[in-house]
């Protein structure tokens, strides 16, 4: 049996699809944000470590708090998105590992090693930062992720306590094709990859 999916699903997740900066008015809700989250979550971590914490800021009042937070280039296109995905990392994902991997509690491996939990949680997160946005694609959304943010303020904004901290931002929904330029060049295989 063949496992690779169709041409389409390629060009919907890789091919065609593109960073957005201009979205239409078309609604995304809560529905569709928990359905995302819901086939992100599925994607591996290690040890089932599951350190992502994904805020989506929706509505006007927590647009108006992110707002001061953004890069002044990054403002129109956060504030015009229907959703904007924060995407955090938790420095406590070991206390949940004896429910998400019973088999053994890897929470121990952690202890004492605040090093190795920051690496932990910040590349972990980042893995399931990409996964959330496969699934938006998948689900039919635009994805426009950036940098060009104040993370330590949107960690004390959105993130009081101060064991969740924010990576990236993700602004999601159904993006205005007519305002895409033309896609930029990626390296070739031979100038990103080795085979030894």
């Amino acid at each position: 049996m063949t496992r690779t999916v169709d041409t389409r699903a390629l060009d919907i997740l890789f091919r065609e699809a593109r960073t957005h900066r201009a979205w239409t008015d078309e609604h995304v809700g809560a529905d569709m944000l928990e359905a995302v989250w819901n086939l992100a979550k599925m994607g591996p971590t290690s040890a089932n470590c599951c350190p992502a914490r994904i805020l989506f800021v929706v509505s006007p009042e927590a647009k108006e708090r992110l707002k001061p937070c953004l890069a002044e280039g990054n403002v129109e296109k956060t504030m015009t998105a229907p959703a904007t995905a924060v995407i955090g990392h938790d420095l406590r994902f070991a206390e949940h590992l004896g429910r998400l991997n019973p088999a053994a509690d890897e929470g121990k491996w952690f202890e004492g090693d605040a090093a190795l939990i920051e690496a932990t949680a910040f590349r972990n997160g980042s893995l399931q930062g990409a996964y959330v946005m496969l699934a938006a694609r998948a689900l039919g959304l635009d994805c426009g992720p950036m940098s060009g943010f104040d993370n330590e303020m949107v960690d004390r904004e959105f993130f009081p306590g101060g064991t969740v901290r924010s990576n990236f931002l993700c602004n999601m929904g159904h993006g205005d094709p007519g305002a895409l330029g033309p896609r930029l060049p990626r390296p070739d295989f031979a100038q990103a990859c080795r085979i030894l």
